[in-house]
């Protein structure tokens, strides 16, 4: 096909694979060279968030690491259908770690490559960890905090789905008010997890003000693999966090999985930013803004919040929260609406 004739339909379509786009406005996923770094053939449920975000997320560590990159992998989800042993889907240096020393042992790697870098005998070889919200926000809070806190020139990746999904979908420190879990029964006056618990890691890694802290959605996957690429442009301590759908624990449809990433966005619920040094740089604005309530209808976690007597209150304060999110990271243009 001639070079014209590409050029003429890259305007016009995004086709399978984008491979009608310019080279340079590719996806990893549609890029000859991608290392396939999470090969296929794992146990993932159908419809994972997680399993495609991680799969962009190191494939673009990959290419911006030139393939010299060791990856340190929290017990959870991700390492479960990944890894049932003997077999293995990940096709790069990977260390299974503990649920909640992920950051550790990717700060002891990060520390045996430095030496070896000195004597000589190691190039530049980068480090990524990366873990789901429980061995990051609950078990692993502490290594995580000390890692930034002395700066460790490690990338830790979360990959949020908001609870315990692999032992039975129990509530963690990132899972919203009002869902449903295991441990959050949708029972008595105030059904579902608590308001006023739990943690939002990007804030507390920017109160750390190591060089580097963003989240992603996997609604939007060249800005995942833009973020992670340039995360990897700084040396030190940086997190990314990517909302990552899970269809067996928010009981929503395998094939909203996209769908109901964006919504997190555009209603505010997930803020998506960039950080450096502790302050805000760039937020991702939403197009269309919606009411919390079109992200919360699809998820059978909050069915209870829909039932013959709506919870009109419990809504209110979730959509409050939303609001709050916009106003905090900027979600919004000046002069929208």
């Amino acid at each position: 096909m001639p070079l014209q004739t590409v050029k003429f339909y890259q305007t016009g379509t995004f086709t399978v694979g984008n491979r009608l786009l310019a080279p340079e406005e590719r996806s990893v996923q549609a890029n000859m060279e991608r290392t396939n770094s999470l090969n296929s053939g794992h146990r993932a449920c159908q419809g994972c968030g997680e399993a495609l975000g991680a799969r962009y997320a190191i494939d673009a560590a990959m290419i911006a690491s030139k393939g010299q990159l060791v990856a340190a992998n929290a017990t959870g989800c991700l390492e479960v259908f990944s890894t049932p042993y003997p077999e293995t889907s990940w096709q790069i240096p990977w260390i299974h770690s503990l649920f909640g020393n992920a950051a550790a042992v990717a700060t002891g790697i990060a520390a045996a490559i430095k030496v070896k870098r000195q004597k000589g005998v190691m190039g530049d070889v980068r480090v990524v960890a990366q873990g789901g919200d429980g061995g990051t926000t609950d078990i692993g809070f502490g290594c995580l905090s000390g890692m930034f806190e002395r700066n460790d020139d490690v990338l830790y990746i979360c990959y949020d789905n908001g609870g315990y999904m692999n032992t039975g979908v129990q509530r963690s420190s990132a899972t919203p008010p009002a869902a449903r879990t295991a441990t959050t029964m949708p029972v008595g006056p105030e059904p579902g997890n608590n308001f006023g618990q739990g943690k939002f890691m990007p804030a507390l890694a920017m109160a750390h003000e190591i060089p580097y802290v963003a989240t992603a959605t996997v609604a939007d996957l060249r800005d995942l693999e833009h973020k992670v690429k340039k995360a990897m442009t700084f040396r030190g301590a940086r997190y990314i966090q990517i909302l990552v759908p899970c269809p067996l624990g928010w009981g929503s449809a395998s094939h909203d999985t996209i769908r109901l990433s964006r919504l997190a966005k555009e209603t505010g619920t997930f803020p998506v930013f960039e950080a450096e040094y502790g302050e805000i740089t760039s937020s991702s604005k939403i197009r269309r803004l919606l009411p919390v309530e079109e992200y919360l209808r699809p998820q059978k976690r909050f069915a209870h919040l829909f039932g013959k007597t709506p919870a009109v209150a419990t809504i209110a304060r979730l959509q409050a929260l939303a609001d709050r999110n916009i106003r905090r990271y900027q979600m919004l243009d000046k002069e929208a609406k």
